[in-house]
């Protein structure tokens, strides 16, 4: 067996809906319809995790074989306005970690953005750390992870800022499109 872990917080834990709800679940059975039958899922999504308290929780997960790493942190990051330095030097860890455990996995990075009408400074950083971080570390990327989910009430949970299931198929969606080509050409 292959293993995928997704790496991140209440976005991969799938807030408020049952597991098989979450959008790992959802490309665990997409593995399964398209026949990869030789993957399993592993969802390390936690509700409330910054790119810090990540990195501190890292070391356990990396215990275990690893074939694709998918990385989703940073959301909590912004909404606390972490500085985004902070937020890309955390990350930088998490993938030279991941990297020196498992040289061969293969790393999806998931984007996050603040919406273009947030203006600032801040907002514009946190919106560039996530595409710098992927080339400078030559990482498959999934620019932005709540693309047409973000702010789309009937998407989201009535909170506004967690995907419904409906939601989160469409974040199935963006990650599959970068997933599927890594495991095609391991095949």
């Amino acid at each position: 067996m292959k293993t995928i872990l997704f790496f991140g917080d209440s976005l991969t834990a799938g807030y408020g809906l049952p597991t098989a709800q979450a959008y790992p679940s959802l490309i665990q059975d997409k593995l399964k319809e398209e026949g990869y039958d030789d993957y399993t899922v592993i969802n390390a999504g936690i509700s409330g995790d910054t790119t810090s308290s990540g990195l501190y929780r890292l070391d356990r997960w990396l215990a275990a074989p690893i074939d694709i790493f998918v990385l989703a942190l940073g959301a909590n990051d912004g909404l606390r306005g972490i500085p985004a330095r902070e937020t890309s030097q955390n990350l930088q860890q998490i993938i030279d970690k991941v990297k020196h455990k498992h040289p061969e996995a293969q790393i999806i990075l998931s984007g996050m953005e603040f919406p273009d009408i947030v203006p600032g400074r801040y907002a514009a950083e946190f919106r560039k750390l996530f595409r710098e971080l992927a080339i400078r570390n030559n990482v498959t990327f999934v620019p932005f992870l709540l693309e047409g989910v973000a702010g789309m009430r009937h998407l989201n949970l009535p909170d506004g800022v967690h995907p419904n299931a409906e939601g989160q198929k469409i974040l199935a969606r963006h990650t599959w499109i970068v997933l599927e080509g890594i495991i095609k050409q391991s095949i």
